[in-house]
């Protein structure tokens, strides 16, 4: 797929791997919708690049239908990007204090990081699916989502995150197979440790602990790198159903 002149939504693309994505998007020429809460940063993007931002939650369905649609407004919707975050609870199913995990908790982690994310993946295809197809293979675009490698190996604590990570992974190749028949392909990107501006003087302490730990190359992951592989994603167009550990080989350790 060609992104060139293509409308892209990018939800998170205030943080620090949809700031990444939307300025690479951007760059291979793309008209691209920013969804966030970040308003300050969305505001920025929109002045800099000439983007278009919308508040977003993620987990609103009228909210994301309205950024879906600005997306539309912006050209033939193909690329739909999700890198949103939000809260996330963490603990012991049953802590040192005997008490249980709290339920509250884990049904936020999951309604953030894996509801939400069904939710821009839902309305986005349906949007994409209306677009005219492309190519001898009639293809119509693409949805790229985030999971973790958290989803595979969590650590101790961070259960309701990985089981919502884990719920990204295995819808992926669901709704590949899903939205095939319309020519939309889905896939998804499962980074491991990413060094983004938003740790701001904590991010060197969190190098020096997590950059030893990757096999190679012996440092934290970049938001440039998701960013480029997210562009692969989308012009590879025999990428499909497929969840893609960018990691630098790094396994978590239980704690």
């Amino acid at each position: 797929m060609n992104i060139d002149g293509c409308a892209a939504l990018v939800v998170g693309g205030a943080g620090g791997l949809g700031e990444a994505t939307v300025r690479r998007l951007c760059a291979t020429g793309a008209r691209v919708v920013v969804a966030d809460l970040a308003d300050d940063k969305g505001k920025a993007l929109e002045a800099e690049l000439g983007v278009r931002y919308v508040r977003t939650d993620a987990t609103d369905e009228d909210s994301v239908r309205a950024a879906v649609e600005e997306a539309v407004r912006a050209g033939d919707l193909r690329i739909a990007v999700d890198c949103h975050g939000g809260p996330a609870s963490g603990g012991r199913v049953v802590g040192k204090d005997g008490f249980p995990l709290g339920l509250e908790g884990f049904r936020t982690t999951v309604d953030v990081y894996l509801t939400g994310v069904f939710n821009v993946l839902r309305l986005a295809a349906a949007a994409i699916a209306r677009t005219a197809p492309f190519g001898e293979d009639g293809g119509r675009g693409v949805v790229v989502t985030t999971s973790s490698i958290a989803a595979y190996e969590g650590q101790i604590g961070q259960l309701s995150y990985a089981a919502a990570k884990g719920g990204v992974t295995a819808m992926t190749l669901v709704a590949a197979r899903d939205l095939s028949p319309l020519g939309i392909r889905v896939v998804s990107v499962a980074p491991g440790t990413v060094l983004t501006p938003a740790y701001g003087k904590a991010g060197d302490q969190l190098e020096a602990y997590w950059g030893p730990q990757v096999p190679h190359p012996r440092r934290m992951g970049r938001p440039e790198e998701y960013a480029a592989l997210v562009q692969h994603l989308c012009e590879n167009d025999y990428l499909n159903g497929e969840v893609v550990r960018l990691d630098g080989a790094l396994r978590f350790p239980p704690k």
